[in-house]
C-alpha cells in the first residue's frame, strides 16, 4: 500500500519543534561533552582573570572537562564580552564580567550588544572591597590630606584604574563628586597595567582591587589610605572605609559575574550555577577567594540577573548626576 502525503510541508513542520526540543534536551543531558570556554574581557592576572581561573578549576575538577580561559581585551571589557555574545549558545562559550557590565550602557549606547537581551545570567560570583592607594611620594596619609591636596590642585592629580566604567573609574568619579576637587582619569588595559603605572609613578592615586594591590603596600611600593567598601575588610582590619575617613556617604565596592549567550538552555545554565554554588561552599574556594581579597557569593541565575538590573539603576542615575563620559 503507498501512502501520499498532499500536506507534506505541514508535517515536516510540525515535527521540526518536536525535534528541536529533544535536541535541546539531548545537549542538556549529555553537558559537558567537550571542553568549555570562557572569555575573560580583561587582561591576564587581573581579578576577573584570577576568578574565572578559580571557577574554571573548579568546573574541571567536577566534570573532568578542560576549562580554556580565552583573555580579550579592550574598550572596558565590551570586546569580549560582545565576542561571547555572538557566540553559539550551548553553553561551551561563558563569560566574565564585572560592575562595568552594568556601567557602559549608560556610557556608551553603541556596545555591540543589548546587556539585556544578549546575554543570560548565570551566577555572581564575588564581591570585593578595593583599597584607596597613592604613590609614595604623594604627601598624603590620609583621605582627608588627599582631599586637601586635590582642592589646592584642580585637575593636577591624577588616578588610574582598569578602564572606562569599571569599579575603579567609578570609585574615582564618585571620591571627586562627593569631595567636590577635580581628578585627571587615566584609564588602561586591565586592573593589573593600572597599578604598574601606579607603582612606577605614571599617576599619583589608585582606587585599585585588593587582589593585586594589597602585596604591594606591604612591599612599601603603594601606600593604603581606605577601603572603598560600606565595611573594612578582614584583610586589612586597620584600614578606615574612605566614609568613615571623611567622606560620608562614599561607598563602592566591586563585583564579579559570569554570563552565557541569551539562548543557552535554561537547563545547562542552572546546572553550571549549581555546580558553582556547590563548589563555593567547599573549604579550599573560600580560602582561594579570601586570598584574593573577596567573598564568594554564588546564588541562581534570577538572582543574578535582579542584582544586574538594580546595579544598572544605581550607576546610570550616578553617571547622569556626576557627568561621567566613556572613554
Amino acid at each position: 500500500m503507498r501512502i501520499v502525503f498532499r500536506h507534506w510541508h505541514l508535517f515536516v513542520f510540525s515535527v521540526l519543534p518536536v525535534l528541536c526540543v529533544e535536541n535541546v534536551i539531548a545537549q542538556a543531558i549529555n553537558y559537558p561533552a567537550k571542553p568549555i570556554r570562557i572569555i575573560v574581557p580583561y587582561v591576564a592576572g587581573g581579578p576577573s582573570d584570577l576568578f574565572a581561573r578559580a571557577v574554571g578549576q573548579l568546573l574541571t575538577e567536577a566534570w573532568s572537562q578542560p576549562i580554556i580561559i580565552d583573555n580579550r581585551p579592550g574598550a572596558s571589557g565590551n570586546v569580549g564580552i560582545a565576542a561571547a555574545a555572538r557566540a553559539p549558545a550551548d553553553g561551551y562559550t561563558l563569560n566574565t564580567v564585572t560592575i562595568a557590565f552594568a556601567v557602559s550602557p549608560a556610557l556608551d549606547n553603541k556596545l555591540g550588544y543589548d546587556p539585556v537581551k544578549d546575554l543570560a545570567p548565570i551566577s555572581l560570583l564575588a564581591i570585593i572591597n578595593n583599597l584607596l592607594v597613592v604613590h609614595p611620594a604623594l604627601p598624603v596619609r590620609s583621605v582627608k590630606e588627599l582631599i586637601a591636596f586635590a582642592t589646592a590642585r584642580p585637575g593636577q592629580v591624577t588616578f588610574a584604574s582598569g578602564g572606562a566604567g569599571g569599579a575603579q573609574h567609578l570609585s574615582g568619579e564618585l571620591f571627586a563628586n562627593l569631595a567636590n576637587v577635580k581628578l585627571t582619569h587615566i584609564p588602561y588595559k586591565g586592573s593589573a597595567p593600572g597599578v604598574v603605572a601606579l607603582i612606577g609613578g605614571e599617576t599619583m592615586v589608585g582606587f585599585a582591587d585588593m587582589v593585586i594591590t594589597l602585596p604591594h603596600v606591604k612591599s612599601g611600593r603603594l601606600r593604603a589610605l581606605a577601603v572603598t567598601g560600606s565595611q573594612r575588610s578582614a584583610l586589612v582590619p586597620d584600614l578606615p572605609t574612605i566614609a568613615a575617613a571623611g567622606l560620608p556617604g562614599y561607598s563602592v565596592t566591586a563585583w564579579f559575574g559570569l554570563l552565557a549567550p541569551a539562548a543557552t538552555p535554561p537547563d545547562i545554565v542552572n546546572r553550571i550555577s549549581a555546580e558553582i554554588q556547590k563548589g563555593f561552599k567547599t573549604p579550599l574556594m573560600l580560602e582561594r577567594f579570601s586570598a584574593l581579597g573577596a567573598d564568594p557569593v554564588g546564588g541562581a541565575p534570577e538572582q543574578f540577573a535582579a542584582f544586574i538590573k538594580s546595579e544598572m539603576a544605581k550607576w546610570a542615575k550616578l553617571v547622569k548626576s556626576a557627568g561621567i563620559r566613556g572613554e
